[in-house]
């Protein structure tokens, strides 16, 4: 096949094949199309973090006018981050459904929801129960990651996903240090006393998305709704491998981007002001080094890439860990900044490993060429949501363990000891599952006519 057929199906744009994996059709055809999606999903995903992470920046802009304590607060951005996590399951499959571009339309319409809501109720007097049912509204946002990852998964050839599942994914994450960015300059030039600023800006920015999505954007007509593949994909032991890794490498991005700020007001005893003018460093350093993440797993292997990830982790953990106790903050900057940068690192690398497990494993049931390709598409799409959510759970892990040690202590030395532990585990699970004996996953190589043959390496 060296083409697509476009038609109208169901009231939009729709490609009705698909063939990625083909290098004829992925150089005169594909590749154009994907990038182009690919951009505009971006985009979408781009502002569904802001909106997500909305609490993590409404939170600095709380003074003791609202009456919220640091426990509350933490409870608050909790809630976002648990909300988030639930909805991508069907977020993921809704792509299946509705179509991918379809679908992107329709979820950065949904977060014109949570602003608004949080734009009628930012204010001193409004209940604590209001602005946790706001902070819960926010977790469409979290969802959009979902759909998206398998939107542009389904576009791309297994030796393009790193990178290009690891870009969107940065672009996406990226929205987290910008809505940080612009919450410092409301409070560095209007003050703490006025959110509604923020919330009036991100408006138009969701309504430019959502119509960029819909003129710019196309759907998939072999991606189709398989409940046999999420069954299938529930049942894999890889899925809730690949899960657990996830918490550790997206959770700890996530958990640490919301509670970043609260960490630096409450432990540190930073204004306003001073904690928003830090809290977007990690974020950034940890987007922009998520496609980094895909490309190295693409040359050298996702596990090898993972392992080393969490390695660095702990370390960096323990050296927050001695800031945390010695109450250094030039010292606790630098290990979190590092948290953050290798989070974003490991991201890359763990989604890269996804399509490569379930190729792998259609290879070894004896399937070649497209069949396998299609097979590794349709189970690594359906278990990225199952992975996302799951790892987005951490993410609430986080800021309950934040509430926890502050609860207790009024530090979050209890918290970073635990973090500590658990990247120990997941080195070890890392290594055992997929280095000691690893996964055969499917890679490229080139024949000896130049043309990009499947063999088989470790994921």
């Amino acid at each position: 096949m060296t083409g697509t057929t476009t038609a109208p199906r169901r009231g939009g744009r729709w490609i009705e094949r698909w063939d990625p994996e083909d290098e004829t059709f992925w150089k005169e055809t594909g590749e154009r199309i994907a990038r182009r999606n690919l951009l505009y999903s971006v985009l979408s995903e781009h502002i569904g973090f802001s909106i997500w992470t909305l609490w993590s920046v409404m939170v600095l802009f709380m003074g003791p006018q609202y009456g919220i304590d640091p426990a509350g607060k933490f409870f608050l951005i909790a809630t976002a981050t648990l909300v988030g996590a639930l909805v991508r399951i069907p977020y993921t499959f809704a792509v299946a459904r509705y179509g991918g571009r379809n679908w992107t339309v329709v979820s950065a319409l949904l977060l014109l929801a949570p602003t608004i809501a949080a734009l009628v109720v930012m204010e001193p007097g409004t209940s604590y129960g209001t602005f946790l049912a706001v902070a819960a509204l926010t977790g469409v946002g979290g969802g959009n990651f979902a759909s998206s990852m398998t939107n542009i998964n389904a576009f791309f050839p297994l030796r393009k996903k790193g990178w290009a599942l690891g870009l969107n994914a940065g672009g996406g994450n990226i929205g987290v240090p910008v809505v940080q960015l612009v919450a410092l300059l409301v409070i560095g030039t209007a003050g703490a006393g006025h959110p509604r600023l923020l919330l009036w800006t991100y408006l138009p920015l969701i309504v430019l998305a959502a119509a960029l999505a819909l003129v710019r954007m196309d759907n998939l007509a072999p991606v189709r709704n398989d409940g046999g593949a999420v069954r299938e994909a529930a049942r894999d032991a890889h899925t809730w491998i690949m899960a657990f890794l996830y918490i550790g490498t997206f959770g700890s991005f996530i958990g640490y981007s919301f509670a970043f700020g609260l960490v630096l007001q409450t432990q540190f005893g930073r204004t306003p002001l001073q904690a928003a003018s830090l809290t977007f460093i990690g974020p950034l350093l940890g987007s922009l080094v998520r496609p980094v993440g895909g490309a190295l797993a693409d040359r050298f292997g996702g596990a090898r890439i993972t392992l080393a990830t969490f390695v660095a982790m702990a370390a960096a953990t323990g050296v927050v860990l001695l800031a945390s106790v010695r109450a250094s903050l030039p010292v606790f900057l630098v290990g979190f900044v590092a948290l953050f940068a290798l989070s974003g690192l490991g991201n890359g690398s763990t989604y890269k490993m996804i399509p490569g497990i379930f190729a792998a494993k259609a290879l070894a049931r004896g399937l070649d060429g497209e069949a396998a390709a299609a097979h590794g598409r349709r189970l690594s799409g359906a278990s990225m949501g199952l992975i996302g959510a799951v790892g987005a759970l951490g993410g609430l892990a986080i800021n309950l363990v934040f509430r926890s040690a502050f609860l207790e202590s009024g530090s979050g030395t209890a918290a970073f000891t635990t973090f500590l532990g658990f990247y120990a585990v997941c080195c070890a699970v890392t290594w055992a599952v997929y280095l000691r004996r690893p996964v055969a996953a499917q890679a490229p190589a080139a024949d000896g006519r130049g043309e990009r043959k499947p063999q088989l390496t470790s994921v």
